[in-house]
């Protein structure tokens, strides 16, 4: 039987991230963010001093990556988060990606205590048009660019980091083009996926919502 696959979709900051997290933790769901795959990749091609627009020194960064350096707490910053939107568009590096995201999602590794998983979740802008078009469950987790702008902003004066409403709107809404009109695996929602604007919802709200559909496929699929 293959593995019981929940594929989330959306912008930045539209809470994807945090929802993916919480889903695997209720659901005993290994978990792949697939967006620090690409923010590894930047923080390797900055870190080596290269263009993270050149393919060649991007796929070189991305071949690079290791569990470990998923965790390492400067994939948060905003220049790799600019950065990993540069490399995210490169035809090379996503075809070295999409291997490593597959094989998580056949094989989603243990979970602590060498729990096996009753499946995974892997949270993107591609999972379910691309990366895993077969998943049980589809969603597209989006909200408007204001909101999200705010939400940003939130995060990063928590982190003691200066932010500017405008400068981040900004960014997000030129971040929000490039991911939409790259040539390769753009964002987009699948045909199939359930979409959730988290706009006036808090995190609860988006969480019980999401967890009902994936109950019910849970159910449908007698695991």
């Amino acid at each position: 039987m293959r593995p019981f696959v929940v594929a989330i979709d959306g912008p930045a900051a539209s809470g994807k991230g945090t929802l993916a997290r919480r889903l695997a933790e209720r659901f005993s769901f290994a978990h792949l963010d697939s967006g620090r795959l690409y923010r590894a990749t930047a923080l390797f091609a900055l870190a080596a001093s290269a263009d993270p627009a050149d393919p060649g020194a991007a796929v070189a960064a991305a071949r690079r990556i290791s569990p470990a350096a998923l965790s390492d707490p400067a994939l948060s910053s905003e220049a790799v988060a600019r950065a990993s939107s540069i490399v995210s568009a490169l035809p090379a590096v996503r075809a070295e990606l999409l291997a490593m995201q597959r094989e998580f999602a056949a094989r989603p590794p243990l979970l602590a205590g060498d729990v096996r998983p009753r499946g995974a979740v892997i949270d993107g802008r591609d999972i379910g048009t691309v990366v895993c078009p077969d998943a049980a469950v589809k969603l597209f987790v989006t909200a408007s660019p204001e909101v999200r702008a705010e939400r940003r902003v939130k995060e990063l004066r928590e982190r003691g980091a200066p932010a500017i409403y405008g400068d981040v709107l900004r960014d997000m809404k030129e971040r929000d083009a490039r991911d939409s009109g790259r040539r390769v695996a753009p964002l987009a929602a699948a045909p199939d996926a359930i979409t959730i604007d988290t706009s006036g919802l808090d995190a609860d709200q988006v969480f019980e919502q999401a967890s009902d559909i994936i109950a019910r496929a849970l159910a449908a699929h007698r695991l």
